[in-house]
């Protein structure tokens, strides 16, 4: 694999390994993760473009509800209207531009800090204190802008493009693999945010490859979801991922939706919604991750556990949140280490592992290469004489 110094080589790398097989997949260059004018371009041609996840339905479950993002240095809103409409506004007040919110909480309106212009929950202005004579000003006409938004097995996805591609026709071969968990159905009770030190693509590549589990998790994920156990799923128009079955279960008896198969309680789906969302889907808990460049080494991290009914003993769920965020920091070191090398002068790419333990990372290129190698039409899959 040849070095890239420079975004446009990086672009034509890209584009020179769409749709070449796993068997000659290579890493690439430590500037792919480190170049801080690659990342302009990541952030201008991914995240402000494609359909980022930004957190769970259950986050603001009722009528009222909010919490706000920076997405890409735009200021988002994204409420539980008070006519039960989940949107994304633009954070912004039509007056002179103050974010009208902050955190996340509970509201009838949003009242902006600076000149108390107020507006309801679907964003539509509802008092412009002393502006009543202005001769040009039209009230009724004026509102918080809205973002495309969309809703998918419980989470929540944003775009900042006027018209973005139709999101739930793309998920439609990941639903035929993980529809009958029905993750819609489970309930967030853990959630935190954090930033770690390393460039976001390095987290999604890490929380998506088998490969790791056993060598950096030997005493955590080992113990139940060891590399052995992985096995590759053939990629779709909109996500990769990849099985993993189970050793021992986490909890003594089953637990999950009726429609699941008994292969399905014994397994473990890992997928990513690139370019922001990872997920990993049990039967009877769930994890997942929603990514946010910062800066080449920094991404910022919503992360948290959604659980299948409602026997759950607060003893399991600190059980399952304990073994979570101890891998998680065990990821977190190493990729902080990581971001290290990448930038050294003595880092060369090097060759992936098989299918069912890396081809995810040649998946998720393969992604890259499709919006970020000038041709947006269409998606290569990488192949081999055999995929599952």
């Amino acid at each position: 694999m040849p070095s890239a110094d420079k975004p446009s080589e990086l672009r034509d790398m890209l584009h020179g390994l769409r749709g070449k097989p796993y068997a000659r997949g290579f890493s690439l260059p430590g500037s792919f993760y480190t170049d801080p004018e690659w990342l302009r371009i990541e952030r201008e041609e991914l995240f402000a473009r494609d359909w980022c996840c930004v957190g769970r339905v259950d986050e603001i479950a009722q009528p009222g509800d909010y919490f706000t993002i920076d997405h890409v240095g735009e200021p988002v809103l994204v409420v539980h209207g008070r006519d039960g409409v989940i949107r994304a506004l633009a954070n912004v007040c039509r007056h002179r531009g103050t974010p009208v919110a902050s955190g996340s909480g509970n509201t009838r309106k949003f009242l902006c800090p600076y000149h108390h212009w107020a507006y309801d929950t679907s964003g539509q202005l509802l008092n412009a204190p002393h502006l009543d004579t202005h001769e040009q000003f039209d009230r009724a006409g004026c509102s918080l802008p809205s973002l495309a938004c969309e809703t998918w097995r419980g989470f929540i996805f944003v775009s900042l493009q006027a018209d973005p591609d139709d999101l739930r026709a793309g998920l439609e071969p990941l639903d035929a693999v993980i529809g009958n968990y029905h993750l819609e159905d489970m309930v967030t009770r853990y959630q935190a945010e954090e930033v770690w030190e390393t460039n976001w693509k390095c987290l999604l590549e890490n929380f998506m490859e088998g490969y790791h589990l056993t060598p950096l998790h030997r005493h955590t994920l080992h113990k139940v979801n060891p590399s052995r156990l992985c096995s590759h799923l053939r990629p779709g128009p909109r996500h990769f991922g990849y099985r993993v079955g189970f050793t021992e279960r986490v909890t003594g008896e089953r637990i999950g939706h009726a429609d699941l198969r008994d292969d399905e309680f014994d397994q473990c789906v890992m997928f990513a919604v690139p370019p922001g969302l990872a997920v990993g889907v049990g039967s009877d808990y769930s994890s997942y991750l929603c990514l946010r460049p910062r800066g080449v080494d920094r991404v910022v991290v919503k992360l948290g556990l959604f659980f299948f009914g409602d026997r759950w003993q607060q003893d399991d769920i600190d059980a399952a949140v304990e073994l979570f965020r101890e891998t998680m920091q065990e990821d977190k070191r190493v990729l902080a280490q990581l971001q290290l090398g990448l930038a050294s002068r003595f880092h060369a790419p090097g060759p992936l592992a098989g299918p069912d333990l890396e081809g995810t990372i040649w998946d998720f290129y393969q992604y890259l290469g499709q919006r970020l190698a000038g041709d947006a039409l269409s998606r290569p899959s990488a192949t081999r004489e055999q995929t599952t």
